[in-house]
């Protein structure tokens, strides 16, 4: 995928969502979008030539404690829908991602659908799944 194909990628969600005039990934790499309690973020890595979607999950104030990531991995592997994505803990923010990278282009509306479905996803793990892994690693 080229840097362009990504940009055109996100110009076209964002202006499916509401955001006809946005840049869809900055000079830096970076965009994303508030859509109703969904966030969602794009970075491109150049170095691999591919787009990274991501969906918060949920922003930890400090590093999670033990288990919760684990708690949150075991859910996946059990198969708990995860909207096409990956569980993606990202130490810099504390933040935890349901995340999908692109080497290649896919349509646009393949695109725009699997953006949703990922972003559908991620509030069900930010409520539900959330309370979930808690419940199982605190024994609330």
């Amino acid at each position: 995928m080229t840097r362009e194909e990504a940009q055109m990628l996100a110009q076209a969600f964002l202006a499916a969502n509401g955001s006809p005039n946005s840049v869809g990934i900055n000079p830096q790499g970076f965009g994303g979008v508030a859509l109703g309690d969904a966030q969602l973020y794009f970075e491109w890595h150049d170095k691999e030539q591919a787009l990274e979607c991501s969906a918060l999950i949920h922003r930890f104030r400090d590093t999670p404690k033990p288990g919760i990531l684990e708690g949150f991995q075991d859910e996946q592997k059990k198969g708990t829908d995860t909207g096409g994505g990956t569980v993606d803990f990202e130490p810099e923010n504390k933040s935890l991602f349901l995340s999908r990278t692109y080497t290649t282009a896919p349509q646009i509306p393949i695109f725009n659908d699997d953006m949703k479905r990922l972003m559908k996803a991620s509030l069900e793990w930010s409520s539900t799944v959330l309370n979930r892994v808690a419940d199982r690693v605190f024994g609330r």
